[in-house]
């Protein structure tokens, strides 16, 4: 097949985004091989970066801006996300990475970064703009926003900005601590706390969905919607982060950074204007809505989980407890699902059921919505007509919109059947979707913080989640509490039971 050639597309010129220098913290790290650099490279590709880009990588270890490059190229081209390696294109991209060795916690570094970011800017032509990204661990994200702001660079002649890596914080105090340490150096308008899901095509669609289309939004309320389930399912394991997860957990991990940002997006209301600030303020006020849970109500409400052995394809799977890095008795979950409810005119008595998991039977995230039954049933018990209307938006894998509804079986008779209206990118719009990261990067640089996540999104979003932290914290949970490759725990189909509902077979 012929290579792509980006230059013969005129659209690819509109959205050239500023000079700059994009400064990464932790670039020696998994992030930067597989996410950042892969998605920097495919927008020179496409010539969204001006020619005076620049990168410059900030690790431990010693190495030279060659040593760098070298050892960038093999990850760019692995890790490139239904994107051709050009040759030429990697040549000009790699003579504008740069890169240093230092330690986040000593000053010098600061000022050797200083005096690199002035001869950059000599020599790139980057207007002393400068996007600093923290792909560190996050005890280190004060450290290195206090050490720019010590060395002077936190401010310049150019825009200067930070984008922090989830997690942001580990519960509301540690949040609110953090924001307060950042905002001692840079202005909230220029922290872009980075949430990838947001980046997401589908996601993005909510807003041109809901918005967009006049025959959806009216519908989109408790009088015709009955309930909302959203899914993020890993079919993987820890994948040697066992260290990390057994501190963190699926509660904290998916649904406090992810999951309660994409029930925002689909259940806010809409803007006045599609401007950040006016999108960022309408999620924040959902997020402030969702009702707060006591103590009592959390075990009716929250299911926690966790996996154990299995065999899977004819192969024995290792329990969470038995994998690399994990305490023999570790207690934390892997999986999680939650009921939470919207105060609001729009949503009032709406159960969002939201569950996430590892080692589930499949990979998949989506959000369904299922409408309320016809009020009187015309056909009576003729075929399938009690199947409720759906309408399904596929996160990932396959980036999509269903909606399942009744029609006629043919032949003789008035017996229904369920059918699906599909949408799907790919065959849609025939051309790739922007990976997340390509998306959000290019968002940074060009200022537009509507993808990004605002200090008191965060802050509400770990209001949800606190009271369920806290009781699973003094629960002695009869762990593993389900197999792997299962679907979770029994109790987490008992919690839909209850109110009459059941997770959707995907």
């Amino acid at each position: 097949m012929p290579t792509e050639n980006p230059f013969q597309d005129p659209l690819r010129f509109e959205r050239r985004v500023p000079e700059c220098t994009v400064v990464i913290f932790g670039a020696n790290g998994d992030l930067t091989k597989r996410k950042l650099l892969p998605a920097l490279y495919r927008l020179m590709y496409e010539r969204r970066l001006s020619p005076g880009f620049a990168v410059v990588g900030i690790s431990r270890t010693a190495m030279s801006d060659d040593q760098f490059r070298d050892k960038m190229r093999d990850p760019v081209s692995r890790y490139l996300e239904d994107s051709p390696f050009d040759e030429d294109v990697w040549k000009g991209f790699a003579q504008g990475l740069f890169y240093m060795s230092g330690d986040v916690a000593d000053p010098a570094a600061y000022a050797a970064l200083a005096a690199r970011l002035r001869e950059i800017e000599q020599t790139r032509k980057t207007g002393g703009n400068v996007l600093f990204y923290l792909s560190t661990q996050p005890s280190q994200y004060a450290i290195a926003a206090a050490g720019l702001g010590a060395a002077g660079i936190a401010n310049g002649q150019g825009w200067r900005r930070l984008v922090v890596e989830k997690p942001f914080g580990s519960d509301l105090g540690s949040a609110r601590a953090l924001s307060h340490k950042l905002q001692e150096v840079f202005a909230e308008s220029d922290v872009y706390r980075i949430d990838h899901y947001l980046g997401k095509e589908t996601v993005q669609n909510i807003l041109a969905f809901r918005f967009g289309n006049g025959i959806f939004e009216p519908l989109w309320n408790r009088r015709y919607v009955n309930h909302v389930q959203i899914t993020a399912a890993e079919s993987i394991g820890v994948e040697g982060r066992g260290a990390y997860y057994q501190e963190s957990g699926a509660l904290r991990d998916m649904i406090q950074n992810h999951l309660l940002q994409v029930m925002a997006t689909i259940a806010m209301e809409p803007s006045a204007t599609f401007e950040p600030g006016a999108v960022r303020d309408e999620r924040a006020k959902l997020l402030r809505s969702i009702r707060v849970m006591k103590s009592g109500e959390v075990r009716e409400n929250a299911v926690a989980g966790q996996y154990g052995p299995a065999r899977i394809g004819g192969a024995e799977v290792p329990g969470f407890r038995q994998e690399a890095g994990v305490a023999p008795d570790a207690r934390i979950d892997t999986y999680a699902a939650v009921t939470f409810f919207v105060d609001n005119w729009r949503w009032a008595g709406v159960p969002f059921y939201i569950r996430t998991g590892k080692r589930l039977p499949k990979r998949v995230s989506e959000i369904a919505i299922q409408f309320n039954d016809a009020p009187h049933s015309v056909f009576g018990g003729n075929g399938d007509g009690t199947t409720p209307n759906l309408l399904i938006l596929r996160i990932q894998p396959e980036e999509g919109i269903s909606l399942k509804f009744l029609s006629k079986q043919p032949g003789a008779g008035m017996n229904l059947r369920p059918v699906s209206m599909d949408f799907n990118y790919g065959s849609s719009f025939g051309e790739r979707s922007p990976s997340a990261y390509e998306t959000l990067l290019l968002d940074a640089i060009q200022g537009d913080a509507t993808l990004y996540t605002r200090q008191d999104m965060v802050e509400a979003s770990w209001q949800a989640v606190e009271p369920i932290l806290h009781v699973w914290r003094n629960q002695q949970p009869d762990f593993p509490n389900y197999a792997a490759g299962t679907w979770g725990p029994p109790a987490s189909d008992q919690m839909l039971a209850r109110r009459g509902h059941a997770w959707r077979r995907i």
